[in-house]
């Protein structure tokens, strides 16, 4: 019997690197996976290395920045996988830019993808499970929200409102059987990090001190995040909820 059997798990940005590897792990025990993430291609391919190694997993297209979008990809949900058990808010967006040299379209982005997009995710999957009584919400925030960090302030803003918001959820839905619980990536090498990494005068320099900065010695890898994911997305964590776990070698120890 393994942890998610007959569970229906979303993936938003399931088609990046920490999504990709959330999907595999979950459907490695046990769930079917609905693939979410505005570009199509990506998400079936995640989908279909997922099908490819036994587990189950379908891809939608959905941009979560678009209500309309996610009401579409949710139903087409519900009638290909069933009632939806559990749901991982991973999807993000960042530029890597001083506060004051940023430009208010790169706010209303950065909110749109990292806050609003997670709000109409919530929005419309907590009625069903607030009607079944049951439902595991795992929050992918960043440790840019409990520390701040230098070029992201709008972003660590963004994410600092979703580790509020997920413990005011946990407080609202606890009696309805649901928990809502929040992962905080510390630097991790995905494309997103790739574009920072690449952006910066000295990128080898750069990476030496992350480094040197993380008590385990080494940037964090997307395989890293999954496995506390999934730990929150199943019921040896029925008793846990309004939680904040960083996953970055120590770099965040906060109690």
């Amino acid at each position: 019997m393994q942890r998610l059997d007959g569970k229906t798990a979303i993936v938003t940005g399931g088609g990046g690197g920490i999504g990709g590897a959330t999907c595999r792990r979950l459907a490695s025990e046990g769930a079917q996976v609905a693939v979410f993430d505005v570009r199509l291609e990506a998400a079936e391919k995640v989908a279909a290395a997922v099908r490819e190694s036994g587990g189950r997993a379908q891809a939608f297209a959905c941009d979560i920045t678009q209500r309309a979008s996610v009401d579409a990809s949710i139903a087409q949900v519900g009638s290909a996988l069933g009632p939806i058990d559990v749901l991982v808010n991973n999807a993000g967006w960042d530029v890597f830019k001083p506060f004051t040299k940023t430009e208010l379209s790169d706010w209303e982005r950065l909110i749109s993808v990292n806050l609003v997009g997670a709000l109409h995710m919530h929005h419309a999957v907590l009625p069903g499970m607030v009607e079944r009584r049951r439902g595991r919400i795992v929050n992918v925030s960043s440790d840019a929200a409990r520390v701040g960090s230098s070029g992201e302030a709008v972003y660590a803003a963004c994410k600092g409102g979703l580790v509020s918001f997920s413990k005011t959820l946990a407080r609202e839905h606890a009696r309805h059987g649901i928990t809502v619980n929040v992962v905080c990536p510390g630097p991790t090498d995905t494309a997103l990090f790739a574009d920072f990494k690449n952006a910066a005068s000295n990128p080898e320099k750069l990476m030496q001190a992350f480094e040197r900065s993380i008590p385990l010695g080494r940037i964090g890898q997307p395989d890293d995040l999954p496995g506390a994911i999934a730990f929150f997305a199943s019921d040896d964590a029925a008793f846990v909820t309004g939680q904040v776990l960083s996953v970055s070698g120590g770099l965040t120890m906060a109690g």
